[in-house]
């Protein structure tokens, strides 16, 4: 194993154990901030590491997974919840470069649109209408909700976090 790759791990179960030990901390010290339609699960303000690093993305999908597990919605929760943070971590790292005044604005809506349909679908379809109705302006609500909650924590936190990495070079980038 090369010391790239051992970095790799490191830096992605680092991340992955921050994101479920924070988001765990915080369903338990306020129930139903983690999990409700409008969720601010403080831990989303780390996806923005997936703009420094690849590692980012197994380390903030497997971080999903546990807090999922620990303190979500059970199983459909496990796996709705932590493919939206794959497919918005993903597609930050991809748009990692696109940047306005040297913030990547559009890659910080990536976890709010992710997690808005998906997450919302989730809500509207196993919660809300247990399985039986699928109401569209309802999942349009329910989407909106956790679509909010993201945009919130990950542009009071998120945007910071990114601004001061970039001005301390705290994070160095993993040559892909």
């Amino acid at each position: 194993m090369t010391k790239k790759s051992t970095m790799y791990i490191v830096q992605g179960a680092v991340i992955a154990a921050l994101y479920a030990t924070l988001t765990t901390a915080q369903a338990m010290l306020i129930p139903g901030s983690t999990s409700m339609a409008v969720q601010f699960r403080l831990a989303e303000a780390m996806t923005v590491l997936a703009f420094f690093t690849p590692a980012a993305i197994p380390g903030l999908t497997v971080g999903c997974v546990l807090a999922n597990i620990l303190g979500g919605l059970g199983p459909i929760d496990m796996l709705f919840g932590s493919l939206a943070t794959l497919l918005a971590v993903v597609s930050m790292r991809m748009l990692r470069n696109v940047c306005v005044k040297s913030i990547p604005l559009i890659g910080l809506l990536m976890p709010a649109i992710f997690n808005g349909i998906i997450v919302g679908f989730e809500i509207e379809f196993f919660f809300v209408g247990q399985m039986a109705t699928f109401n569209f302006a309802d999942f349009l609500f329910q989407g909106g909700c956790v679509a909010l909650g993201e945009v919130v924590v990950l542009f009071v936190l998120g945007i910071p976090l990114t601004i001061a990495l970039k001005r301390r070079n705290i994070v160095k980038e993993i040559k892909e």
